[in-house]
């Protein structure tokens, strides 16, 4: 069956861009443009298009013809760029479901068309759906990176290196009788040895490209009226959150995306940390907390007039991944000493006057880089890599550590091994997640 979709974003628009793929994508281009030719491959022709029912005028545009196999779903490709108004698209889209055996796509149904017919591995299908999502400069970046099959080739370089060993392990077991090397085995544990130091390493990576995926989860914590909110809206350069000098006024969680540096952050400001008898103050804190334990970092205020407000409910979450921030600087009414806190560091300042907050800003700008930059090797970017990498480790660790010596259970493990591997970038068996991954595009994609 052939498909259809609108690709271009809904709504009014200069130009529409409507794709088609299928075996019946010729017959589309001859209907519409009421021609007895094709245009030429991959050069944009300006053709009247035309309803195939009714004879009308459909609208004036360009159309582009990809045959097979050199197109995005590897099967023959047209794309119609057309007028963006609303009667102009549903007309047109109205004329293609009137061709024979053409139908309206399904969400991300040219992407999975393009990954069954070899023109993207699972890993590049996945990076295209984070381009499309991208919202700052870094997460383009890696997008990019994983769409153009750095990603992939990276697993399935590691995939074919656990095929080779397996092969001399396979000729061990099925040519025992034959004239192999004596040492053919002995040969295979180093090659395993290397790769698994090579996954482990990747896998301790610190979940940097899940987090540049999301964006960083960073909780401002502090005691009631320490200036939380007051940092929020500094931090969002507009106000986003009720700032009073009646404590308590944040009961609930309020969260931002921001951009900073070209990295998705998230900020999230929280219920003043204290004891408190209060049923809906009691809830507030209790979410405090369970985002500050989930939290990427932390920015910890500490009220310099108020010494007491930093209690033991909120000095226990100041740690490495913390930063202290001294604030009302502007307001001290003695000087504030704690020489015993392990953290990232401690900044005085004032949210106030913004004294102090230009220092802040530049580290805080450099913790976020730190934890989401873009490194040599490509990183893994979802939980699925992770939980198949860590299951081949597994395999290879069970291989590397055998008390027996059945070379029929030792390549068991490594053939294990490279299907895990294979199921990321989906060489192998791996229907029961391509619903889920491709269900992530929009109609058109």
């Amino acid at each position: 069956m052939t498909i259809f979709a609108l690709s271009s974003g809904k709504g009014r628009a200069g130009v529409s861009v409507i794709r088609v793929s299928g075996s019946q994508t010729k017959q589309a281009i001859l209907s519409l443009t009421n021609k007895e030719d094709l245009p030429k491959p991959r050069l944009a022709a300006l053709r009247w298009f035309y309803d195939p029912k009714s004879g009308q005028k459909l609208d004036h545009g360009l159309v582009i013809w990809f045959p097979n196999p050199n197109s995005f779903t590897g099967e023959d490709v047209a794309e119609f760029h057309i007028h963006g108004g609303y009667a102009v698209v549903a007309g047109f889209l109205e004329a293609l479901s009137n061709i024979p055996n053409m139908r309206s796509a399904e969400a991300g149904e040219f992407s999975r068309r393009a990954f069954d017919n070899g023109k993207m591995d699972l890993t590049s299908v996945e990076g295209l759906a984070d381009l499309i999502n991208a919202e700052t400069e870094s997460q383009r970046r890696q997008a990019l990176r994983q769409m153009d099959g750095h990603l992939a080739e990276l697993y399935e370089g590691w995939r074919h290196e656990i095929i080779t060993a397996m092969a001399y392990l396979e000729a061990d077991i099925d040519f025992s009788d034959e004239e192999i090397p004596d040492d053919v085995t002995s040969r295979i544990k180093p090659i395993i040895e290397k790769l698994y130091s090579e996954i482990s390493k990747h896998l301790s990576d610190g979940h940097r490209g899940e987090r540049l995926r999301h964006g960083l989860q960073v909780v401002i914590l502090g005691a009631p009226n320490a200036g939380k909110s007051t940092l929020l809206n500094y931090l969002s350069k507009r106000e986003v959150a009720i700032v009073s000098d009646i404590a308590g006024t944040t009961r609930d969680v309020l969260e931002v995306h921001l951009d900073i540096s070209g990295f998705p952050v998230s900020i999230i400001d929280t219920a003043g940390i204290r004891s408190s008898d209060d049923v809906i103050e009691k809830e507030g804190i209790r979410r405090a907390e369970k985002r500050a334990l989930d939290a990427d970092l932390k920015l910890v205020l500490i009220d310099q007039s108020q010494p007491s407000s930093f209690d033991d409910h909120l000095r226990k979450h100041v740690d490495q991944n913390t930063m202290v921030l001294f604030n009302k600087s502007d307001l001290k009414k003695e000087e504030f000493k704690e020489s015993s806190l392990e953290s990232i560091g401690v900044w005085p300042i004032s949210a106030k006057t913004e004294e102090g907050l230009d220092d802040f800003i530049k580290a805080f700008e450099a913790e976020v880089e730190k934890r989401m930059e873009l490194t040599d090797t490509p990183s893994l970017t979802r939980t699925r890599h992770r939980s198949n990498l860590q299951s081949a480790l597994d395999h290879m660790e069970r291989y590397l550590h055998s008390e027996h010596f059945q070379l029929e259970l030792l390549s068991e493990d490594l053939r294990m091994a490279a299907r895990d591997l294979g199921k990321i970038t989906g060489y192998v068996d791996v229907e029961d997640i391509l619903e889920k991954i491709f269900s992530e595009f929009c109609i058109g994609k």
